[in-house]
């Protein structure tokens, strides 16, 4: 057999497809804005929808795709996406529908959603070899974007419909924070379980049972809370810090004067656990490369792990 890196790119990729689907992509969201604008026709709402929550989590998938190796194709990882991402939300909302709306709400939803999407990444990742971290932050960031992309369809859904009819800049609103946090929110949490789990397997063909996985689940469970929750707890230390009773917002509003304050530490709580998320995934990756260079599976010269057989091709 040929030797082959997992670094190694496969013939037929063609690298910068992620980008140039991006950029197309939102020409065409922003051309259909334009004519749903001139000509008042709401059938277009759904374009709108589908191609503003799906642009940015299928980029995600164009990017893995053409970095991908291993028995990986291209066609798991599109089930990975779509199956994934519909079972994803669907086992989500029947495990969130009993969930007491209270001030822990957000961690439960953390944990509940990064479970769902871990069982997935184990039920499509199960024939995947070599199972390296690497791939597995891979193919965890491509599930990830599979529950984004549906998850954010309903919420530009929702924030559509109101009682005086399409509200077009909710809609547009909602779609824009949602694609722009997207690569950082789901993505990310999935990218962090996958590489511990598929690490954990030191490049063989089968799931190997380590204590840093569940570790891994309750720190991507966590930071989603903390990622959700941020609204509630950038307000309250803005009331905090500017020594405003609580009292203030007895009529559910925040005072116009915290209201900046408030905005700025949802900005600065954001940026802070998408900080600690990207350290953590790198900090896993780095860890299991070096234990791969120890087994002698990476060459040295690449940095990147050496398999003794060659991937089957996959097909566009």
């Amino acid at each position: 057999m040929t030797a082959m890196t997992d670094g190694a790119v496969h013939p037929h990729h063609r690298h910068g497809w992620w980008w140039k689907t991006l950029l197309a992509g939102f020409l065409l969201w922003a051309a259909t804005i334009v004519v749903t604008v001139v000509t008042s026709n709401t059938n277009l709402v759904p374009t709108i929808i589908l191609l503003g929550s799906f642009l940015v989590p299928f980029t995600v998938v164009l990017f893995v795709i053409e970095r991908v190796t291993g028995t990986v194709s291209t066609m798991q990882l599109v089930t990975a996406f779509f199956v994934g991402g519909i079972l994803g939300v669907l086992g989500a909302s029947l495990l969130e529908a009993d969930l007491r709306q209270d001030a822990f709400v957000f961690v439960l939803v953390g944990f509940v959603e990064e479970f769902v999407k871990a069982v997935l990444l184990l039920v499509v990742g199960w024939r995947v070899r070599p199972k390296s971290a690497r791939q597995g932050a891979l193919l965890g960031a491509t599930v990830g974007a599979g529950f984004a992309a549906f998850e954010s369809a309903g919420y530009a859904f929702n924030a559509a419909i109101t009682q005086r009819g399409i509200d077009l800049y909710s809609l547009l609103q909602t779609e824009v924070v949602r694609a722009v946090l997207s690569p950082v929110g789901h993505v990310l949490w999935t990218a962090i379980v996958g590489a511990v789990l598929f690490g954990a397997a030191r490049g063989g063909v089968r799931f190997r049972w380590s204590w840093w996985i569940p570790g891994a689940y309750v720190v991507a469970a966590v930071l989603h809370g903390l990622w959700d929750s941020n609204g509630t707890l950038s307000t309250l230390l803005a009331f905090v810090l500017t020594g405003t009773p609580l009292s203030a917002a007895a009529a559910g509003t925040v005072p116009p004067g915290l209201a900046g304050i408030a905005t700025t530490l949802y900005v600065v709580g954001l940026a802070v656990v998408t900080a600690i998320g990207v350290l953590v995934l790198v900090a896993v990756l780095l860890h299991h490369r070096r234990a791969e260079r120890a087994r002698g599976l990476v060459d040295r010269d690449a940095a990147v792990p050496v398999w003794t057989t060659t991937p089957p091709p996959h097909a566009l």
